[in-house]
């Protein structure tokens, strides 16, 4: 399966040195210079030749592109890599692709919905979840309000503040 691990952002300084979004919750691992990536839009595979954190944005070079000007072409790309769903699968690691489409319900089993991404962050994970109602609902991705995601049965597990799912008074989408 494909996963996107990063978005390219904007050069930094003159030597090819690029910002990047982190779309991955090891980038220490999956940035390291000699790691092969592909690109979308295809624009050929990019070997990490460097990599170093710069006030908490990753900063990266590649051995195939190595001016401002080349980078500045590769702004929005995607970098990829190829991930092995069973190989890969730990107890509290999941990718989006593993979550889109899981039923969701409370802890005392009542449908709230159906996982419709989950969006990487810096402080923490969002689930996006499509309730019940059609209404979008961003859930924080911790064990508090997440205890329990079970891949092989396709169901997450919630434990949602009070609020969460319900339509409050007044609410103008009424």
């Amino acid at each position: 399966m494909e996963y996107v691990v990063a978005r390219i952002g904007r050069p930094h300084g003159v030597k090819g040195e690029v910002t990047v979004e982190v779309r991955t919750d090891d980038p220490d691992e999956r940035f390291v210079p000699g790691a092969v990536l592909r690109t979308d839009p295809a624009r050929g595979q990019l070997t990490v030749a460097s990599a170093r954190w710069h006030n908490g944005t990753l900063l990266l070079t590649f051995t195939e592109v190595t001016d401002r000007t080349a980078v500045e072409g590769l702004r929005d790309t995607l970098l990829l890599v190829d991930v092995d769903d069973e190989a890969e699968e730990t107890d509290d690691a999941w990718y989006p692709h593993q979550l889109r489409g899981m039923a969701t319900v409370t802890i005392t089993g009542t449908p709230l919905g159906v996982v419709a991404d989950l969006l990487t962050g810096n402080a923490q994970d969002v689930l996006v979840v499509t309730g019940t109602d059609g209404r979008e609902v961003l859930v924080p991705f911790v064990r508090a309000i997440v205890p329990t995601v079970d891949v092989r049965r396709r169901k997450v597990v919630l434990n949602p503040p009070g609020g969460l799912f319900v339509e409050l008074p007044g609410d103008p989408d009424q």
